[in-house]
């Protein structure tokens, strides 16, 4: 549209703006709209040329957890109410050099620790198919509001599948890439060796151009790998012919959905049909996988949540004494979610569990 010159990015930006005001109350997306700041920025690009930029006048949205300049970033929680960054997140910056549109930072579970959206102070996010059901989690604000057509794409984080599970539940495309190729610089920390950023779109080329920009290698963030993401789009069009895919065995196991099933037998017949060679393969840590997650997770989690106690990071609440003002700030700031993780997680940090838990689960991950 941009390229006829049928519409302009103010024109663009003022009907997903309709879009967001029309479906917002039913769903519950979004924790802020910046439409005044998104309209301001289309003018401004109107008077620029399209060439060299990426993704030129497109509107997006952002989960809360990722830093966003002068824009709150409130993680869904109570103790981080009225935060503003003073900076973007790398991957935020790397949008906007590649010419889209901020409108507005989206619901999550709080502090991204939740699978359904339910789990934020701001209320629930209800899924855009069927406003009875949840969107999934925890970056179900970015889903529901891509799979609702209120923005083209989103950015999400995945932990432990907070981009992959709500994409699924929304019927849209999410990617976690290999961690390491998108810089986690400006997301707010859950567990940091399993923490990624990635986008939630309306179709796998979509993903392909959001991917390419916002991955590479970033000077803040030693995790971060070499390399951009240009060869996604590349590789969309050459077929799967010669592909080998692996199809994990165990379809028939206890307490898998028929409907995901089905799903998945399918999906693996047309991926054959279309040329790809399929493998079976056993996966026999799967079991062990998701307890040594939730070790390690939430140890991290309880690491690095440690921060906010009212005096480093986060909104105070009173006390007559340091630990009692630190007893009521988390107490009152966080939710029972995050409390769960954070008590499962010193616990297994501490003296006398630490060899037993903490250490035993990274043999295993390693092990896997």
């Amino acid at each position: 549209m941009y390229g006829r010159g049928d519409a302009g990015p103010v024109d663009v930006v003022r009907s997903y703006i309709d879009e967001m005001n029309a479906k917002e109350t039913a769903i519950g997306a979004f924790i802020g709209m910046s439409c005044d700041e998104a309209l301001e920025r289309a003018g401004r690009l109107e008077k620029l040329d399209p060439g060299g930029f990426p993704l030129y006048g497109v509107p997006f949205a952002v989960k809360d957890n990722i830093c966003t300049s002068g824009i709150p970033t409130t993680c869904a929680s109570r103790i981080l109410g009225g935060y503003t960054p003073p900076y973007d997140a790398t991957a935020v910056k790397k949008l906007l050099d590649a010419g889209a549109i901020l409108m507005g930072k989206t619901n999550l579970d709080e502090f991204a620790m939740g699978s359904s959206t339910e789990n934020s102070a701001t209320g629930k996010t209800r899924n855009p198919w069927n406003t009875d059901c949840v969107p999934g989690g925890s970056s179900g604000g970015s889903a529901a509001a891509v799979a609702a057509g209120m923005v083209p794409f989103a950015l999400g984080s995945d932990t432990g599948g907070s981009v992959r599970q709500p994409a699924s539940f929304c019927g849209i495309v999410g990617m976690k890439g290999t961690y390491g190729r998108v810089s986690r610089y400006g997301l707010v920390a859950f567990a940091s060796s399993f923490d990624q950023i990635g986008p939630l779109t309306r179709e796998v080329t979509d993903c392909a151009i959001v991917m390419s920009v916002i991955s590479g290698r970033d000077p803040m963030d030693s995790t971060s790998l070499p390399g951009g993401g240009g060869g996604m789009l590349d590789s969309i069009d050459r077929g799967l012919g010669g592909l080998k895919v692996a199809v994990p065995g165990g379809m028939n196991r206890p307490g898998l959905d028929e409907d995901v099933r089905d799903s998945m037998v399918e999906t693996a017949g047309l991926l054959e049909e279309s040329g790809a060679r399929l493998t079976t393969v056993e996966l026999p840590d799967m079991d062990v996988s998701i307890a040594c997650y939730y070790i390690l997770a939430n140890a991290e989690a309880s690491s690095n949540l440690a921060r906010f106690d009212g005096v480093r990071y986060g909104s105070r609440a009173g006390g007559s004494t340091i630990d009692g003002m630190y007893r009521a700030t988390r107490g009152e700031g966080f939710g029972e979610e995050v409390k769960r993780r954070i008590l499962l997680g010193t616990y297994v940090l501490s003296s006398g569990y630490y060899d037993d838990y903490y250490i035993k689960a990274q043999k295993v991950r390693k092990a896997v």
